[in-house]
């Protein structure tokens, strides 16, 4: 009978639980935050440089490594 009693009590607060738990937040509206939603990396365009020894250097010939570009000019 004190089973039976445990078992009618954690169904009730369980059923009073799964009821008061909050619904699921809506989704951000990022335009009335000024800020623009993440999108997925693009693949980069076709680039070729030269080296500092003059030979070129294409952007496609180093597909899988870390490239940093780094572009700076003088006035």
């Amino acid at each position: 009978m004190k089973r039976m009693s445990l078992l009618l009590s954690l169904a009730v607060a369980l059923t009073l639980a799964v009821g008061a738990a909050p619904a699921l937040p809506a989704a951000p509206d990022f335009g009335s935050m000024q800020v623009q939603p993440y999108e997925p990396p693009k693949a980069a365009p076709s680039l070729a440089l030269p080296d500092l020894d003059g030979k070129t250097v294409r952007l496609e010939d180093l597909k899988g490594k870390v490239v940093m570009l780094v572009f700076w000019a003088t006035w």
